[in-house]
């Protein structure tokens, strides 16, 4: 008796992975979350490689900048940049998560005054102490404090310094206040609107946030899930995440050496004497990496066909 073979039934054409790229500025709508989003644009465009450069919670919109190909290897760059908020705190309550979706901990009928608001920012601006939320991607001994607070393990978060460059008051109605947030890498706005709350005496949560800004992007730079399929100025250049840095251009051997990890000797008047900078050849980025002693060394070499 012949064994009986399972029928494979045929799961359509899939597209075949390719190549792609640049960045994608996507305006991640309220519910989706980061990895889900990277997702979405990796299928969409069929490509192999894909990443974002900062987490964007599901309950926040705005400006999630996504990696692909070749572009991953500058997320870094991204991800230290400068970024901004704005977002609406509810006041009155604390919450386990800092925002909606947690449960209250605790109530009060207290209510702020704008004026009372206004005078308390600077205190929370420049270089400040913050506990992260309970519930953040912070790994405590292996483990991401979030598993451990769902899990209803105490979680005791040690607090960090953080650079919040400006915060402004730009609208106040009741038991809700709408605020704006320039701030550094690894600042957690829930743990702002925390930190207002109980420093005010009427305690607070993120009712609503929007990321406006990370590093280099901004809105105007933003497409949106719908736009991907018709926009085809959509994917930027790889090259677009170092505009904060000084660019060179090197010669056909220059970029020979930098693609094989060696260092080129820089000459000329413009060739800068120390700091980071990435090389282009004939319009087309090689490397990226510091220069010492008037040598380019590379860290980072792209192969984008130079």
């Amino acid at each position: 008796m012949s064994e009986e073979r399972p029928v494979r039934r045929p799961q359509g054409d899939r597209p075949k992975k390719r190549d792609v790229n640049g960045w994608i500025i996507l305006d991640k709508g309220v519910g989706m979350t980061s990895t889900h989003a990277v997702a979405v644009v990796k299928r969409g465009l069929s490509a192999k490689k894909a990443g974002h450069a900062g987490t964007l919670d599901p309950l926040a919109s705005g400006i999630l900048p996504i990696a692909l190909g070749e572009a991953t290897k500058t997320v870094p760059f991204v991800m230290d940049g400068r970024k901004s908020y704005v977002f609406t705190v509810a006041w009155g309550a604390e919450t386990t998560t800092d925002d909606t979706e947690g449960e209250v901990v605790e109530r009060t009928d207290k209510l702020p005054q704008p004026s009372e608001i206004e005078a308390l920012l600077p205190r929370f601006t420049g270089s400040v102490q913050q506990v992260p939320p309970r519930f953040s991607a912070i790994k405590i001994a292996g483990e991401r404090a979030y598993d451990l607070a769902r899990d209803g393990e105490v979680v005791e978060l040690q607090p960090r310094t953080v650079e919040i460059d400006r915060l402004a008051l730009v609208h106040h109605d009741g038991n809700r206040s709408v605020i704006e947030a320039d701030c550094g890498k690894g600042t957690y706005v829930r743990a702002i609107a925390r930190d207002l709350g109980r420093a005010l005496g009427c305690l607070g949560h993120i009712a609503a946030l929007r990321r406006t800004r990370v590093g280099p992007f901004t809105e105007h730079d933003a497409v949106t899930v719908d736009d991907l399929a018709t926009d085809p100025a959509a994917l930027r250049p790889v090259e677009i995440a170092l505009s904060e840095i000084p660019s060179i251009m090197v010669s056909r051997d220059m970029a020979g050496r930098l693609m094989r990890g060696q260092s080129i000797i820089l000459r000329g008047r413009e060739a800068p004497l120390s700091g980071k900078v990435y090389a282009t050849c004939n319009g087309v980025l090689v490397a990226v990496g510091d220069v010492e002693r008037g040598e380019l060394v590379p860290h980072r070499v792209f192969n984008l066909g130079a």
